[in-house]
């Protein structure tokens, strides 16, 4: 399920314990994502979904949701 794909790849990436929601997540909303973690969520995610964002994407991925956006640009199918 992409949804469940893209939590663990924010969890993981992020260094946030497994049972960490992200869906509220918003870039420094929390200590863990500042501008080093940032371009490591951005290459978990492409991985994860094999995907290749651009310049814009990767500014543009401020919080959980414009990640959900910038990947279904990309074709990621989201349900729901």
């Amino acid at each position: 399920m992409p949804i469940g794909k893209l939590k663990d790849a924010f969890v993981s990436s992020l260094g946030l314990p497994s049972d960490f929601d992200p869906s509220n997540l918003e870039y420094r909303s929390i200590p863990e994502w500042d501008s080093l973690a940032h371009l490591n969520l951005v290459m978990a995610v492409e991985s994860a979904f094999d995907v290749m964002f651009d310049t814009n994407d990767v500014l543009g991925l401020s919080s959980f949701s414009a990640c959900i956006d910038i990947l279904q640009r990309h074709g990621v199918q989201f349900d729901g």
